[in-house]
């Protein structure tokens, strides 16, 4: 085991790992269209301007436009993967953790930020218990996603 695991503070790399969830979904479902998009704009002719501006004329033009969407492509390929390497880690975590467990922690972190404290009466109300309580439950669910995704 490396030594660099006794000093990773686990629970607040589990806040921030549960927090990048909804953005690593988002990634694998739109890449295919962004990518569609790029080679779209790498194929098509470009308008001219009417601006009144006048145009330095650039032989290269199409090669630089071609090669600019190769390299968006590149980036968006590279996001892709690492979004898909996250599911991996991820996913087998999240579904060892129960449905309330689920329910706490995408409440209080996969919310609006500055909004915790309705996340807390949410959680309140629908468990029927007092704010400190609500902590507690949140935690533990938290420190088991820790435990699950980085392990002891």
């Amino acid at each position: 085991m490396n030594i660099i695991w006794q000093y990773l503070d686990k629970r607040s790399a589990a806040v921030n790992a549960l927090k990048d969830y909804s953005s690593m979904e988002f990634i694998i479902k739109n890449t295919d269209i962004e990518i569609a998009d790029v080679h779209g704009k790498m194929e098509g002719v470009p308008s001219s301007q009417i601006d009144g501006m006048p145009r330095q004329h650039n032989p290269q033009s199409g090669e630089d436009r071609i090669l600019k969407g190769i390299e968006e492509i590149d980036v968006l390929q590279e996001r892709y993967r690492q979004a898909m390497e996250y599911m991996e880690w991820f996913k087998p975590a999240w579904s060892e953790l129960s449905e309330d467990e689920r329910f706490l922690l995408e409440t209080f972190y996969q919310g609006d930020e500055d909004n915790q404290t309705g996340a807390v009466y949410d959680i309140c109300d629908r468990y029927k218990i007092e704010r400190t309580s609500a902590y507690k439950k949140k935690n533990r669910a938290l420190a088991k996603l820790a435990v699950l995704l980085f392990g002891k």
